[in-house]
């Protein structure tokens, strides 16, 4: 029988959650069509959630976190995917509540596979991951309500974090100027290497003025961080502009008016990359192959083996982590 290694946190006494890298067997993981041998993984904060017990991530332990995983099919059920194939899984349940990627090898539904681009590597793809498939769909959005990068700046909140860093790297490559919005002021120089032209720290994004609209100085945004920051944003836009957001690391409530909306004409956009239609996903993941893939990708993330991803999610956790993280399995 086949052995892997994998990342297992388990419960432990008083609400206490072990992270330990454990032999498993093929056997152990749950059914599905594709039997995948992992290459490279990321780490995203959905995967530092799961391991800390957060049963709004995952329901029952012991379990293998990982939302994103790359690699080469092994093992098939299904017509459209063979052995030796290069795949991406990422999102739906996969880390959540189905074994992740955080492993050698994951098994899973033929649904929620994607072939790898052939322009793209299994690294490329999971120095993207979802995060990058996350800002490129932010980026998509924005682009169909009108975005253009004689419009003028495009702001990133959340700059440091997986999506932000991804948004920075891919609005560059596009030719937008961009502007990042960060609470790490030690992270500046690396935006700036990303390809923002301007960073900003949060304080400059938090207005507590009270007015309903504030100076038009943004052409499009996308906040991964929710609260005033995105309030601030929407009352910053120019007219027209639309806001895509997909996170909620500062709050997943803000107070706005509809000011912005009736007298600037603005849109918010939802992202949700989880459940994104296949016909969807598969465009964008093709985009980031080609035209979209920033020139310094692999500048943009810390390359790290199965063994130092516990310490890198406590690090996560702990706020003191920016750019991707590619796992090496």
């Amino acid at each position: 029988m086949t052995t892997f290694k994998a990342l297992v946190i388990s419960e432990a006494p008083e609400k206490h959650y072990a992270k330990t890298i454990t032999t498993r067997q093929i056997s152990d993981l749950p059914a599905g069509e594709v039997l995948v041998k992992v290459h490279y993984s990321g780490l995203n904060y959905k995967d530092a959630l799961s391991s800390v017990g957060n049963r709004g991530v995952t329901k029952s332990y012991p379990h293998t976190p990982g939302i994103d995983a790359a690699g080469v099919v092994e093992e098939s059920q299904h017509p459209d995917f063979q052995n030796g194939m290069n795949v991406i899984v990422t999102s739906y349940d996969l880390g959540m509540n189905t074994s992740g990627g955080l492993a050698q090898y994951i098994r899973v539904p033929a649904s929620w596979v994607v072939p790898l681009p052939e322009s793209m590597s299994l690294k490329e793809a999971m120095i993207f991951g979802t995060a990058g498939l996350t800002a490129g769909m932010g980026v998509s959005l924005l682009e169909n309500h009108g975005l253009k990068p004689q419009n003028g700046k495009v702001l990133v909140t959340g700059a440091t974090g997986g999506v932000g860093i991804m948004a920075i790297g891919i609005l560059a490559k596009l030719g937008y100027q961009v502007v990042a919005v960060t609470g790490k002021p030690e992270a500046t120089d690396f935006l700036l290497k990303a390809g923002a032209i301007e960073v900003l720290s949060r304080e400059a994004l938090d207005d507590q003025s009270g007015r309903p609209v504030l100076k038009s100085q943004y052409a499009g945004v996308i906040d991964t961080v929710g609260g005033n920051i995105l309030a601030t944003a929407l009352k910053s836009l120019n007219y027209g502009a639309a806001a895509a957001i997909c996170g909620l690391v500062a709050s997943p409530n803000f107070q706005t008016s509809v000011f912005p909306f009736i007298l600037r004409g603005n849109a918010i956009f939802g992202i949700d990359s989880a459940e994104c239609p296949m016909e969807i996903r598969s465009k964008i993941w093709q985009k980031l192959a080609s035209a979209w893939k920033p020139n310094n990708l692999e500048d943009l993330v810390t390359e790290i083996p199965l063994e130092d991803v516990p310490q890198q999610l406590e690090k996560m956790l702990q706020g003191g982590a920016w750019g991707k993280t590619l796992v090496r399995l």
